[in-house]
């Protein structure tokens, strides 16, 4: 058995980045920047009012002056106009500030009767301007790769970017084999189950940045394996969900190798998910999940999601991990890598009761992986552990 770590590592010599694609704004959320974007103006475009008031001359701003109002400046229609000595325009907020003003008095802090105004003894500081360039000047960059969220998409928007250069969605091709498997909504005999892994672990590679699909469950048998290997063929990564084990009926890997599929590796020093292969099949890497749910899920955190982020140009990484304080003591770990399923609130983290890898209610409970390394010695109430965020 290999580690955690050293798995990782032959996973990240497997794996190719994607291509890139253009693609407009409005299609751009969740995808990954892969050319940088070069803002094409200034924003503010102009010396902007932040409040509603009026624009003066700054050094006439004193409490009881009074000034006559000779016009107004709103978002979209400047005053043309100058604003002189003893003079003011009314403004709102994002107009253009005239020229010869440098000052915004917010209307709180004015009387006004007619077109004229007087400053109260409220008068407060600041200029209330919004300087030309206060965000971004022609020329700034949104630096690729960046995973674009909806303000990055509101950004480039402001940018006048109308189109954006990003990596190919990687194409996954999800494989759940065994005879004991039927889909969601058919009715299972009486020793079958409902085949969950491939859906779970679709919303996961699709929420990252990849394109996942499901195929039609392989049974245990040779043919039919081969059959969904061919469906497979034009995915980035594969990925087989059960029957990577070395029972009578685990046949994945005699397949995939005489396939042509190239071992990487075979079994992980890692509770739950130590059954783990991975290898290349012609232009596709191909990762061999275990069939227990919680296991698969896992190692869809642990090792799926650093691949597709590595195929986007994200960088060869492991998952991030944050840290808390036990809330409970824990007993000592064994010799393989353990991710608990487990729940964070406030800083302190539980490790779950039920660690069964079978137990889908229990990881659909937790919100963290407490992560135990290897031969890892008692800890008390307090101490500091890592997880990964589920």
């Amino acid at each position: 058995m290999i580690s955690v770590d050293q798995a990782l590592e032959h996973l990240f010599s497997l794996v190719a980045k994607t291509g890139t694609e253009a693609v407009p704004l409005t299609e751009a959320t969740g995808r990954v920047l892969a050319q940088d974007a070069i803002a094409t103006r200034d924003q503010p475009p102009f010396a902007a009012s932040a409040m509603d008031g009026y624009a003066v001359m700054g050094d006439e701003a004193e409490i009881g002056a009074s000034f006559d109002v000779i016009g107004e400046s709103a978002a979209g229609h400047a005053f043309d106009g100058q604003c002189g000595p003893g003079q003011v325009v009314r403004i709102f907020t994002g107009a253009p500030v005239p020229g010869g003003a440098d000052r915004v008095v917010i209307q709180e802090d004015v009387n006004r009767k007619g077109d004229r105004i007087t400053l109260t003894d409220r008068l407060g500081g600041g200029d209330n301007i919004r300087p030309l360039g206060a965000d971004f000047r022609v020329g700034d960059r949104l630096r690729a790769p960046r995973f674009l969220r909806p303000s990055d998409i509101a950004l480039l928007a402001s940018m006048n970017i109308a189109e954006v250069s990003v990596a190919r969605r990687p194409n996954v091709a999800l494989i759940s084999t065994g005879d004991e498997l039927v889909m969601p909504g058919e009715d299972p005999g009486p020793d079958q189950i409902i085949a969950s892994n491939t859906f779970g672990l679709k919303a996961l590679l699709d929420g990252i940045g990849a394109r996942a699909r499901i195929l039609p469950i392989a049974g245990d048998s040779r043919p039919l394996l081969e059959a969904a290997f061919d469906l497979a063929s034009d995915a980035d990564l594969i990925v087989t969900i059960g029957g990577a084990s070395v029972g009578d009926h685990d046949l994945v890997g005699d397949v995939a190798e005489d396939l042509g599929m190239q071992r990487a590796f075979y079994k992980i020093a890692m509770r739950p998910g130590k059954p783990l292969m991975a290898g290349r099949m012609g232009d596709a890497v191909m990762i061999g999940l275990p069939g227990n749910p919680v296991s698969a899920m896992v190692c869809g955190h642990v090792f799926l999601a650093p691949v597709i982020r590595a195929m986007l140009g994200l960088g060869a990484a492991p998952s991030p991990r944050l840290s808390a304080r036990l809330a409970e003591d824990l007993p000592e770990n064994g010799p393989r890598e353990h991710y608990m399923r487990a729940f964070v609130r406030n800083g302190e983290i539980t490790a779950e009761t039920r660690q069964d890898s079978s137990l889908l209610t229990v990881l659909a409970d937790a919100n963290a992986l407490l992560i135990r390394p290897a031969g890892d010695s008692a800890r008390a109430a307090g101490d500091t552990v890592e997880y990964l965020p589920i």
